[in-house]
């Protein structure tokens, strides 16, 4: 896509950025945190700031990404700065007015003092937590297409790995070709790690791929995702070697039962702490409450964990073209872990799915 198709949905959310910044009397606003330049100029090198006044949008980075920056960056002026960001800023060529913002939820503490020692005594370092978090939430039409796309090559990639696992497999086989084969089908990278995990080591959400083989019974919880034109997708399925003991399905069940609760329920004008509640109380109900610890959902774009966090300890009241995961599941120390996860789209007729892969239980 050009820089003028693109650009035209920047702009809308730069126009945002500056309401807020004019609410918080700020003269310019200084972007530390990668995902958020990537989201507001399209940049997306391992090293750049950008400074944001009423009038002006600049994005500094260095000699290495000269060439990048001029491919990618349409909405803002690029400015290489050969002797770092410091020296360019505070070379009287960008006036920052009575007061500057600093993202201090990004930006190390080392750089952000030598920000302020060199500040005009006259102006104002102000310090902002999760400024941009509400703004990022909703997402327009291309952000929508680029999160689908995402999913879609995930769950291709989910398709070619199933036959793949067996007794000769290891979980760090499985885990090895999810990222080949995520870069093979266009995409950036993966959006983390991929989990791979089976029988008693599925009980850690987050476990890591080792060298065990599959064993025949065992439940593997499968949780990959990938970044493609910035956007990242996260998915969870959980399949079994064979067939599984009436124990395990039962449990299965109820994981699937839960997640496709979130999915009906989930509405504008709800709380994410009540969606959180909802699914959750399903799963205490049916005995396993204490078995599921983490929260039911996070929010997915640029970063695959964003806000809103559906959570019980959050608030927030969810609106359309929000973007978040719906993912309960129950884990049982040296026994076995189920999670079923999808990312949704939140309209004005209820959650809509990007993944659209099965969640019958699959016995391989």
């Amino acid at each position: 896509m050009d820089h003028q198709f693109l650009d035209g949905y920047r702009e809308t959310d730069l126009v945002r950025v500056r309401e807020k910044m004019a609410a918080l009397n700020l003269g310019a606003l200084i972007v530390s945190d990668l995902s958020v330049i990537r989201w507001l100029s399209g940049f997306s090198g391992s090293n750049a700031r950008l400074l944001v006044t009423p009038e002006r949008l600049v994005l500094f980075t260095d000699f290495r990404y000269r060439e990048q920056a001029a491919t990618e960056v349409g909405i803002a002026e690029t400015v290489i700065a050969s002797d770092g960001f410091a020296p360019e800023l505070f070379s009287g060529a960008y006036p920052l007015g009575p007061a500057v913002g600093i993202q201090s939820d990004s930006m190390m503490w080392d750089e952000a003092q030598r920000l302020c020692d060199r500040l005009d005594p006259m102006t104002a370092a102000v310090p902002l937590v999760s400024f941009f978090d509400d703004l990022r939430m909703v997402k327009n039409r291309i952000e929508l297409m680029h999160l689908q796309r995402a999913a879609s090559i995930s769950e291709q990639v989910f398709e070619m790995i199933l036959p793949l696992i067996g007794t000769q497999a290891t979980e760090l086989d499985i885990a090895a070709e999810i990222t080949y084969q995520h870069k093979k089908l266009g995409a950036e990278k993966d959006s983390f790690e991929p989990i791979v995990a089976s029988g008693a080591r599925a009980a850690m959400p987050h476990a890591k791929p080792t060298a065990s083989h599959f064993r025949p019974g065992e439940l593997i919880v499968i949780d990959m995702g990938c970044v493609s034109e910035g956007y990242a997708s996260d998915q969870t399925r959980t399949v079994a070697l064979g067939r599984v003991s009436p124990e395990n399905r039962a449990i299965y069940s109820i994981v699937a039962d839960a997640q496709q609760l979130g999915l009906t329920t989930a509405r504008c004008g709800m709380s994410a702490a009540e969606l959180d509640g909802t699914v959750r109380g399903y799963i205490d109900r049916r005995g396993y409450g204490e078995a599921f610890g983490h929260s039911l959902g996070h929010g997915v774009g640029i970063d695959v964990h964003e806000e809103p966090r559906i959570s019980s300890k959050n608030s927030r009241i969810l609106g359309e073209n929000m973007v978040f995961t719906i993912e309960p599941g129950i884990y049982l120390p040296g026994r076995l872990g189920v999670r079923i996860e999808d990312t949704v789209v939140l309209r004005s007729d209820g959650a809509h799915p990007f993944q659209r892969f099965t969640k019958k239980l699959l016995e391989l």
